[in-house]
């Protein structure tokens, strides 16, 4: 087809795609180009502007790394994880769900440990935290032998993989529920983080005038087949910045009760204060999958701490 004025653009993509074979992925390319090109013609996008669109995402890709993933922290800093998570979950977006963002810090290869473990694998400083976890199907019943993968942030707010200071795979582990659907870890009690500002989601954090913390939480993913994989988070209500997450990622079933606690424990090796959490996870039939892991490797020290 020979252009000849902008809106024949439109018509010459969407018949270009329309031959695409698959049916799915011809309905979300058609509906891509129509989305795409009415918001160019919307906002009247400039050749500046759409030129520093572009600086945008070749630097989310040139930002990401082994250890660290823009594209991902770019799609939780717009809510479109959020978004994508709960109208997938929860009677697709109709009820409340216990689903949530796996956000860009999970890796695939996180050592099995043993029910009670602890996650702490190098000095980590801070209180002391128990949980106490059990899933169960819609109908209540226990689910057993299901895989659970457990990853959070130190109280300094940095993930392993972020901080050259701390161990290989400090503070993650994968947990396998048993006959009664329970599991429990020993670890500290996480802190509110800050997510990376220095590349093109710093840019969009201080344009539009907002802090760039995540509110203190706990991650888990959970798999069994027969069951709908579950990504999860628990926060911490009493975190400042639990009704202004950076990330959009804050919903009320999400919300944990952690319970501290001011006289050591002797029997978990605590001194005061530490802090419990009891948690239960209802599993949705469905398809279970692991998804592919964001990042693969942790972060190399920088020049001046090696």
């Amino acid at each position: 087809m020979i252009i000849e004025n902008q809106a024949m653009v439109t018509d010459a993509v969407v018949a270009a795609v329309s031959r695409t074979e698959d049916p799915r992925l011809r309905e979300i390319l058609l509906a891509l180009v129509r989305h795409l090109h009415g918001f160019v013609r919307e906002v009247r996008l400039t050749e500046r502007e759409f030129q520093e669109a572009v600086r945008v995402i070749v630097a989310m890709g040139q930002k990401t790394t082994p250890s660290h993933n823009e594209v991902v922290l770019m799609a939780g800093s717009l809510g479109v994880s959020s978004l994508v998570c709960l109208l997938n979950n929860g009677n697709n977006g109709q009820t409340e769900t216990q689903a949530n963002l796996l956000g860009p810090f999970w890796r695939d290869d996180q050592p099995l440990s043993a029910s009670g473990d602890t996650l702490v694998r190098s000095p980590t400083p801070g209180p002391g935290l128990v949980v106490r976890a059990s899933l169960q199907d819609g109908n209540g019943r226990a689910v057993a032998g299901a895989e659970i993968d457990v990853w959070h942030s130190s109280p300094e707010g940095l993930y392993e993989n972020q901080d050259p200071g701390q161990a290989e795979m400090n503070l993650r582990g994968r947990f396998i529920s048993d006959e009664a659907g329970r599991f429990d870890f020993r670890s500290v009690m996480p802190a509110g983080y800050p997510i990376p500002v220095d590349g093109p989601v710093g840019e969009l954090v201080r344009v539009t005038r907002r802090h760039n913390f995540r509110p203190a939480h706990l991650h888990f993913m959970v798999y069994k087949p027969g069951f709908k994989t579950l990504i999860s988070q628990v926060y911490a209500p009493d975190d400042e910045h639990i009704d202004s997450d950076v990330q959009f990622g804050v919903t009320r079933a999400l919300i944990g009760n952690y319970i501290r606690h001011d006289e050591p424990s002797p029997e978990l090796g605590f001194s005061a204060p530490w802090y419990a959490l009891d948690q239960r996870f209802t599993l949705e039939a469905g398809e279970a999958r692991r998804p592919v892991a964001p990042i693969r490797a942790k972060a190399l020290p920088s020049m001046h701490q090696r």
